[in-house]
């Protein structure tokens, strides 16, 4: 007897091109596999035999197979229409069977894993008589009818793990392979697929060219469904202090910008929701059950590639996106749910890197076949969005206005009321009084529906931007759903070599036209002894949320409650440094210090369950991050603040969702407390042509 196999099924309507799909998977797992395969039309008996098929395949295949022990079954003759020939199929690592009804659910209790293909009627039609000429078009409608009546009682592709669109062009075997290594009881055995993924081969080409972002960024990824850029908006205008002056904290944060989508080869997205994530690659989607964060860090975290020389980025490619709030239940937060995902992130086996500093531009590759073409068309997209042509357009577009022209203005309606919000602030504070908690990240929510040929979230980013800009600002397109940030906020930053740093802002005013006035405002926020207490006790947990996986001793406060200006706001901000402990889980690191703690307050845990009483609804995107997990183990991740979500809900109608809280203490003066919230909801509102509702 051999060891238990891993068993595969290939399954779909006939004509999905299973069986070409399975003889390829076998052909290339058998470069570090041995494979067995194993097609169910040698064994159905007859055209009328669909279910009779699975009995004798599940009875005489897959039962033996299934202890390790060899198969031997009795074939169906075609011609003859009857018994034919004894055949055995022996076991092996890995034994692939395909044929409708391979996953049926008799079978599936002894499978490892359901690969379902589809493909549409009149493909499928033409391919399966394609294959098998007139011996069954006679066969076709009866063949057919049993596969409705089987699949009406059995969704089998509900079941299934990986689900293909077939589309007969080649691409199946390729994304379907970069999936199966995902799948949990697979993973052991495709190891050696696994590890083919670390020491890739990186192409980085630097060009002597400062391009306009968004010019650059609508040439290369305008029509793509699933796109992101990482935009350090404000690092052309020198917006925030410091941000002009080499070395200085928002002059770092500020330096790179970072843009791609999930096309080519290598390219994947990941959308997970309630525990369940669905990798897609091509034409290929896998679902995988579990926690987020465990599924990341089987993807991310090792130094799968090396920085290219000269390089002086931390992205090396890898995966790029956004983290929802709800994740908190994997990391001691109440499981609630919400409307968008709990994570977006696509995978970009290319991209470009703008250095604001040097005034550069990288471009980065995997080293597949389709990134030669690939780089050829970044690079004159590069240089056409850095010629004089762009730079007029650019120019014309700066003198225009900043706000989003609608024919009407979005009208925005809160969760809470004012009073409604102030009431809450009181519930917070008896919180604090009663020793359950020491600060409170008070949220509610702005909402407004709109239709949805009247907003262009892509133009509405482009105003953002230019009215409110930020280190951390970020434009992500997934499919139907929209973010548009202009954070200020570092949430965590990882470095290749594991020098960890958070920087939470807590503390805000409002810019005044006025320099005096403007002055006096940023004066009383960096002397109020109240917000000093706010961001002190946010630092004093980050210090802890850090320390988890720091090397002892080495976690430290490098600045304390200093001033940084943007465009719409004064803000209090700190730095938290640390070193990463050799050998700790990256993703677990991460894990620790999520959601940011300053938009939770503190003690974290028990103010979340706190927050889920008074909030009594999930945040969504908002409070959760944006950023990278990039192939050399860095991370760079924002916190989602000052960040509009759109989502189009498919009736010809686009919702648009904007949260804003502030940090709740004993000494809190609720009618201040609500103006902060107006105050942190101008600049998107004021974009948008809105104001703040009044009740």
């Amino acid at each position: 007897m051999s060891p238990a196999p891993v068993i595969i099924a290939v399954d779909g309507r006939s004509g999905a091109g299973k069986t070409t799909l399975a003889v390829e998977l076998a052909a290339r797992l058998r470069a570090h596999h041995k494979v067995s395969l194993f097609h169910l039309e040698d064994i159905y008996p007859g055209w009328n035999g669909l279910m009779a098929g699975v009995d004798r395949y599940v009875a005489a295949v897959l039962e033996p197979l299934s202890r390790g022990d060899a198969a031997t079954w009795t074939s169906w003759d075609w011609e003859k229409r009857y018994d034919g020939d004894i055949r055995v199929t022996l076991p092996a690592e890995i034994v692939i069977v395909e044929g409708v009804g391979s996953a049926a659910a008799p079978a599936r209790p002894h499978l490892s894993a359901v690969i379902w293909a589809d493909s549409p009627e009149e493909v499928r039609r033409a391919r399966a008589l394609d294959r098998d000429g007139g011996t069954y078009e006679p066969y076709w409608d009866q063949w057919a009818a049993q596969e409705e009546e089987w699949l009406s009682a059995d969704d089998v592709p509900r079941h299934a793990d990986l689900r293909v669109l077939n589309r007969a062009d080649g691409s199946a075997p390729t994304d379907v392979l970069q999936l199966l290594p995902y799948l949990p009881a697979l993973a052991t055995v495709l190891s050696p697929e696994l590890s083919s993924r670390r020491g890739l081969s990186l192409t980085a080409e630097r060009l002597e060219l400062r391009p306009d972002a968004a010019m650059l960024f609508s040439m290369l990824y305008g029509s793509s469904p699933n796109a992101v850029w990482l935009d350090s908006s404000n690092a052309a205008t020198g917006a925030g202090t410091g941000a002009d002056q080499p070395g200085s904290a928002a002059a770092e944060r500020s330096r790179f910008s970072i843009m791609a989508d999930d096309g080519g080869l290598s390219g994947q997205l990941v959308i997970h929701c309630s525990g369940e994530s669905q990798i897609s690659a091509g034409c290929a989607t896998a679902t995988v059950e579990g926690p987020f964060f465990r599924w990341l860090d089987t993807v991310w975290g090792g130094a799968a590639v090396r920085t290219p020389e000269g390089y002086p980025g931390e992205f090396t490619l890898g995966w790029l996106g956004c983290l929802g709030y709800e994740l908190k239940r994997e990391t001691g937060g109440a499981d609630l749910s919400a409307p968008t995902p709990d994570a977006a992130l696509i995978f970009a086996g290319r991209a470009v890197v703008l250095d604001h500093a040097e005034g550069t531009s990288w471009l980065l590759a995997l080293d597949v076949p389709d990134s030669d073409q690939w780089l050829r068309d970044a690079r004159a997209a590069t240089e056409a969005a850095s010629g004089r042509a762009a730079q007029a357009a650019v120019a014309a577009q700066a003198g225009g206005s900043n706000g989003v022209v609608l024919s009407q203005a979005p009208v925005f309606r809160s969760r809470d009321t004012a009073d409604a919000y102030k009431e809450k602030i009181a519930a917070a504070q008896h919180e604090i009084a009663e020793g359950n908690t020491y600060e409170v990240c008070l949220t509610t929510s702005l909402t407004a529906k709109v239709p949805a040929a009247a907003l262009d979230p892509w133009q509405t980013y482009l105003s953002l931007r230019r009215r409110n800009p930020a280190p951390f600002a970020s434009y992500l397109r997934f499919r139907s759903l929209t973010v548009a940030s202009t954070s200020p906020e570092r949430f965590l930053k990882i470095a290749s070599d594991g020098g960890m740093r958070a920087e939470p802002i807590k503390g805000t005013r409002r810019r005044a036209s006025d320099p005096a006035e403007d002055g006096r405002l940023r004066l009383e926020l960096e002397t109020s002894l109240k917000d000093r207490a706010e961001n002190i006790m946010i630092v004093d947990l980050l210090r802890n949320d850090l320390s988890h996986f720091a090397v002892p001793g080495s976690v430290t406060v490098s600045r304390l409650c200093a001033i940084e200006s943007y465009a719409t706001v004064h803000q209090m901000v700190s730095t938290i440094d640390g070193q990463l402990r050799r050998g700790s889980s990256r993703a677990e690191a991460v894990a620790a210090c999520f959601p940011a703690g300053s938009m939770t307050g503190a003690p974290k845990i028990s103010t979340m369950a706190i927050l889920d009483r008074l909030e009594g609804d999930g945040r969504g995107l908002y409070s959760g991050a944006v950023g990278y997990f990039s192939l050399n183990g860095a991370t760079d991740l924002a916190v989602a603040i000052r960040t509009l979500v759109i989502r189009d809900e498919g009736n010809g109608t686009a919702e648009l969702t904007l949260g804003v809280g502030g940090a709740i203490t004993a000494d809190s003066d609720v009618d201040e407390e609500y103006e902060e919230i107006r105050t942190k909801a101008f600049g998107v509102l004021s974009t948008l042509g809105a104001e703040f509702p009044d009740a």
